[in-house]
């Protein structure tokens, strides 16, 4: 007879509106322009949706040099790019689609706005993120100054400043730890300017908070997303943090720990937001082979958010 294991299941979970429409604009483009269309930089961070596109006429590229054919359109990945690359593929007279998150364009106008009025600007995030390439790409070279935890408030000289100060962060960080950096910022520079709206998405910040009210009830914790999904990443950290210390990233190639999972009653499952749901069934499916299992979802907010298409696919 099977042992019972209990699953907590996060929600929400896994697709947040801005990849849902950036999938949606690549699968669009196909239907609109016919494959092949390429895609710069992984389109979202996830193996599985990007081989899908694959499959469909998507091809994946780094730089815009890699590009075979200049009649074919190209589409600019949800992690946002540095200004150049529009400049680049307008003087390769490239048609293209940008594809980044309303969020992160939200965060680029936020940081042109505070250039032209005369702001010093320091940026919270994870040095070569493609999201911190982009923003630190909207202005000239060393506008932005980038710090990555909280020591590093330590190494800011209040004398290298000559401006008034403001910060803006990366979409997809640890809410917890950015509030720890960003309450050591204001107490260093008791004036400096925050975001009018956090930067840290609605959909990072109800991920962690259905993590972390999970977590501690847990033996161990599994969040399906790919290691170079900033969100997943830190959903695991979030995991560890809230007390669940046996809390893992499932990415395409890592196996169930089963003698682990033998040994657990609780189980918490999330996944970040660019893993589709079909990688939580796959998953539920393997545990069930093994375990009895009874399910319970977690709900901490209904996500209600869509972001319309670039006007050219509408």
């Amino acid at each position: 007879m099977k042992k019972n294991l209990k699953i907590y299941l996060a929600s929400p979970r896994g697709f947040c509106a801005g990849v849902k429409r950036a999938i949606e604009i690549v699968e669009k483009s196909l239907n609109k322009y016919g494959k092949p269309v390429y895609v710069r930089h992984e389109i979202v961070h996830n193996k599985q949706v990007v081989n899908d596109l694959k499959e469909k006429g998507a091809i994946f590229i780094e730089e815009l040099s890699d590009i075979k054919d200049n009649t074919r359109p190209v589409i600019f990945s949800a992690h946002g790019v540095p200004k150049s690359v529009p400049k680049e593929a307008k003087e390769k007279k490239l048609s293209f689609v940008d594809a980044t998150c309303p969020l992160v364009s939200k965060v680029h106008r936020e940081s042109e706005q505070l250039y032209k009025k005369g702001y010093d600007i320091i940026l919270i995030g994870h040095n070569n993120h493609p999201e911190v390439i982009g923003t630190m790409g909207q202005l000239p070279d060393g506008s932005i100054k980038l710090i990555e935890t909280a020591d590093d408030v330590d190494l800011l000289k209040v004398e290298n400043f000559s401006k008034p100060l403001a910060y803006i962060t990366q979409t997809t960080l640890s809410v917890d730890d950015t509030a720890e950096i960003i309450d050591k910022l204001k107490r260093k520079f008791p004036n400096i300017k925050q975001p009018i709206k956090e930067d840290i998405c609605y959909a990072t910040t109800n991920r962690q908070k259905a993590v972390k009210e999970i977590a501690p009830k847990c033996d161990m914790f599994f969040v399906i997303g790919s290691r170079n999904s900033s969100n997943s990443v830190r959903l695991v950290e979030v995991a560890k943090k809230a007390g669940c210390k046996k809390s893992l990233l499932m990415h395409s190639e890592q196996k169930i720990p089963m003698d682990e999972l033998m040994n657990s009653e609780i189980v918490g499952i999330s996944s970040g937001a660019s893993a589709p749901d079909h990688l939580i069934q796959k998953l539920l499916e393997h545990l069930k082979k093994e375990r009895e299992i009874s399910l319970e979802e977690v709900t901490v907010a209904e996500e209600k958010v869509i972001f319309k298409l670039p006007r050219e696919l509408q």
